[in-house]
């Protein structure tokens, strides 16, 4: 069995564990942030709790491990959005209860997966609560999540919780080294919250240049020297979240520098942003940004390039004042 990134390592053999004692929950939720390459994780698990010859791997060339190789598992599911962006509906969670009464077609388990389970609808969390307050012997429902905590406490209750979390930045800076072939400014790694898989996609796609003219424009906004805040604005409007992520973490390093808080894992912007903005103005922006970038995640609709204006604007003048 190929191994899992070294970051799995400990929820996998907590899971080992489990199956090989043929003690596996019934229900677990798999919370893990994106860019750790959970995905891997929860297939190397479904892999071996479909494998009929061996306990806690599988064994590649069973009837049921072809099946799971070729997507025709008749006794695996995958309930997800039918649409990018869309809520798991009710008659999809409707239809994954049925499956869970159903005998299994191979003899063995049902396996069940919902990802991600938090784009439940609240009429599909209540017709799956139902289900797992009387769970099946002989069905396991798999919830993966990014943030647990928007599920239903009730779900979270009735299933076992299991957190994958990032590296520590070392071991992460470590990793990605090795993966590019060259080294990596440990401050990428922290742009993506220690997700190295995030951090090798960002590299690999020209994001460190591009995060460098972000943090570059934005100083040069504070500072005054680059009038064109309207150019700007457009600027981070073309891919707002990731970009306002990125000064985020900048306003951050901002803070950490005033409290004396300085790593290899800071800005290199911050250096000189910190020198015009105080701990509390760093501290007011980076606030309302959360908030900024809150709302263009639940409202997609908003006009995204005045509200960085004007919350460009409320930084200029905070930093001002």
């Amino acid at each position: 069995m190929a191994e899992v990134y070294s970051w799995l390592t400990p929820v996998w053999s907590e899971w080992k564990k489990s199956l090989d004692a043929e003690r596996f929950p019934n229900s677990v939720i798999v919370n893990a942030p994106e860019g750790l390459g959970v995905d891997a994780l929860i297939s190397q698990l479904t892999d071996a709790l479909m494998c009929t010859n061996y306990e806690s791997e599988a064994c590649g060339f069973c009837h049921s491990c072809e099946l799971m190789k070729s997507g025709s598992h008749p006794d695996f599911h995958v309930i997800s959005p039918e649409k990018e962006g869309k809520s798991i509906t009710v008659d999809q969670v409707r239809a994954s209860n049925r499956w869970a009464q159903e005998s299994s077609q191979l003899g063995g388990l049902r396996v069940i997966l919902l990802e991600p389970a938090e784009a439940m609808n609240e009429s599909a969390s209540n017709a799956l609560l139902k289900t797992l307050e009387e769970p099946s012997s002989q069905c396991i429902f798999i919830l993966s999540t990014r943030n647990s905590n928007r599920l239903m406490p009730t779900i979270i209750s009735r299933c076992q919780q299991f957190n994958v979390v990032s590296p520590q930045l070392e071991a992460g800076s470590a990793w990605l080294d090795g993966e590019v072939g060259k080294a990596v400014p440990p401050y990428i790694l922290a742009l993506n919250d220690n997700a190295p898989l995030k951090a090798k996609a960002m590299f690999e796609e020209g994001g460190v240049e591009a995060s460098e003219k972000v943090f570059d424009g934005f100083v040069n906004i504070v500072k005054g020297t680059q009038p064109d805040m309207l150019k700007f604005s457009t600027e981070l409007a073309k891919d707002p979240l990731m970009q306002l992520g990125w000064l985020w973490h900048l306003l951050s390093d901002v803070q950490k520098l005033h409290f004396g808080l300085a790593n290899n894992a800071i800005t290199p912007s911050a250096n000189a942003l910190c020198e015009v903005m105080s701990y509390q103005s760093a501290y007011t922006a980076a606030h309302k940004l959360l908030i900024l970038i809150e709302q263009l995640k639940q409202h997609p609709g908003l006009n995204t390039e005045l509200l960085i204006m004007n919350w460009l604007i409320a930084t200029c003048e905070e930093t001002c004042s």
